[in-house]
């Protein structure tokens, strides 16, 4: 399944929330490349396997279910998760870029280049909504976490 879909950071209809820039944006992705536990609810460990200047190689666990990634990133612009197939998931890739159309009005999109995993039918449109659904809701969250920290001694 293909989706992708755009999460508004600094809405300014709501002028009580904070803005942020486009680095803090960029260090929260970044956190989450580091340590995706805040992100993921229920991830249980986010371990770096190896590091090189073209990114990360990541072992994430949910009880006995691990998960294998690949995370690249352009500094400032872009991340990308490219998770191996396992047994309980068929892979796939999420690219997150910052999107800024006017200063300080930033964007978040979100690509998911999804493979269903054993026993899901690619042309189960029940399921593929679910999937977006609950992928939008998650990538809501991403920003709500990156405020958080942000708002915590760890950007300041």
């Amino acid at each position: 399944m293909n989706f992708e879909h755009l999460v508004e950071v600094n809405d300014p209809q709501i002028p009580i929330l904070v803005q942020l820039t486009r680095q803090q944006l960029w260090r929260g992705l970044m956190y989450r490349v580091e340590d995706a536990r805040p992100f993921l609810p229920g991830l249980d460990e986010c371990r770096i396997l190896s590091r090189s200047d073209q990114g990360v190689e990541r072992l994430l666990r949910w009880g006995q279910t691990e998960v294998a990634d690949r995370v690249t990133f352009a500094d400032g612009h872009w991340v990308r998760f490219d998770t191996q197939p396992g047994e309980s998931h068929g892979g796939g890739s999420l690219t997150i870029r910052i999107e800024e159309p006017e200063p300080g009005r930033l964007f978040l999109r979100f690509v998911y280049a999804t493979v269903y995993a054993s026993g899901h039918e690619a042309e189960d449109e029940g399921y593929a909504a679910y999937l977006r659904q609950a992928y939008e809701q998650a990538d809501i969250d991403t920003v709500k976490v990156i405020r958080m920290l942000t708002e915590s001694i760890q950007f300041h």
